[in-house]
C-alpha cells in the first residue's frame, strides 16, 4: 500500500468510468432510434445490459477500495456524503423546475387552455382513493427503512433486513397502484399543458422510485452477505437519504397536483 502525504484517497486507474460513460451514451441512443425509426428493441436490451455490467463492476472495485484496502476513511465518507447532499440537491432541482411549470400555469392560466386550471374535460383523480392509498404506502416505507437502520445501528441484522425488505415491498406496490391509476386516468400526457406536466412530474417520481428500489435491493443483498456495519454502511445510508428524498417529493406531489385542485 502506497503511503501518502495526505489524508485523501487517489483513485487508482479505472476502465469503468469511461465504459460506463460509453454504455449511458449508446444506450441512449438506441432508446431514440427504438422510439422514432421502431428499429430492433433487442439492441436497446443488449446496451442497457452492458451498462448495468459496467456499472456493477465499477461497484465492486469501491467496495473492495472500502472494504479490502481500507481506503475509505472517516474523511473521506465525509466527502462521499457531502457528494450526495449535493446530488439530491440537484435532484430538487430537477422537480423544483416542474413545481415552477405548475404554479405559473396554476396561478395565470393561458387563455388557450380556457383560462382554467385544470381545463376543461380533464377529469382529475380523487384524492381520497389511489393517491392517498400511495401516500399511506410511502409514510409506511419511511418509517421501515427507518426501523431497519436502526435496527443496524444496534447490531440486530435479522430485524434491519426484515423492515429493508417491507420497504423493498411498499416501493413496488406503489409502483404497481400508479400503473393501474394511469390506466384508469381519462387524460393522457398530450391533454393540454396540465396533462404533460401531471405525467412528467409522476412519471419522473415514479423513476425515482424504481432507482430507489434498486439502490434498496443492493444494499439488501450486501447486508445479506454481511458487508455493513454499525459504523460502516455507506451504501445503505445513501441509499435512506435518497429513499426519505423520495418520500418528500410525494407528499408535495400529492398535496398539490391531487388534493388542492379536486
Amino acid at each position: 500500500m502506497t503511503n501518502y502525504n495526505h489524508p485523501y484517497h487517489l483513485v487508482t486507474l479505472s476502465p469503468w468510468p469511461l465504459l460506463t460513460s460509453l454504455s449511458i451514451f449508446n444506450f441512449l441512443m438506441s432508446l431514440c432510434v427504438w422510439f422514432y425509426l421502431n428499429m430492433n428493441f433487442y439492441i436497446l436490451f443488449l446496451n442497457l445490459m452492458l451498462f448495468l455490467f459496467n456499472l456493477n463492476l465499477w461497484i465492486r472495485d469501491v467496495i473492495r477500495e472500502s472494504m479490502f484496502q481500507g481506503m475509505h476513511t472517516m474523511l473521506i465518507m465525509k466527502f462521499l456524503k457531502f457528494s450526495m447532499i449535493l446530488f439530491i440537491i440537484s435532484e430538487l432541482f430537477f422537480f423544483i423546475s416542474f413545481f415552477w411549470t405548475y404554479f405559473h400555469m396554476f396561478i395565470s392560466p393561458d387563455f388557450e387552455i380556457g383560462m382554467n386550471w385544470p381545463p376543461k374535460n380533464i377529469f382529475m383523480f380523487s384524492p381520497y382513493d389511489i393517491p392517498f392509498l400511495n401516500s399511506i404506502i410511502l409514510i409506511s416505507s419511511g418509517i421501515t427503512i427507518t426501523w431497519s437502520h436502526n435496527s443496524l445501528l444496534n447490531n440486530n441484522y435479522n430485524v434491519a433486513l426484515i423492515s429493508l425488505k417491507w420497504t423493498i415491498y411498499f416501493g413496488v406496490y406503489f409502483l404497481y397502484l400508479q400503473y393501474v391509476e394511469y390506466n384508469e386516468s381519462f387524460f393522457c400526457i398530450n391533454d393540454s399543458i396540465f396533462g404533460s406536466v401531471f405525467f412528467m412530474m409522476t412519471g419522473f417520481h415514479g423513476f425515482h422510485i424504481l432507482v430507489g428500489i434498486a439502490m434498496l435491493l443492493y444494499s439488501f443483498h450486501r447486508m445479506e452477505m454481511a458487508q455493513f456495519s454499525k459504523i460502516h454502511h455507506f451504501n445503505f445510508e445513501m441509499a435512506l437519504w435518497y429513499w426519505h428524498f423520495v418520500d418528500m417529493i410525494w407528499l408535495f406531489l400529492y398535496m398539490f397536483l391531487y388534493w388542492w385542485i379536486y
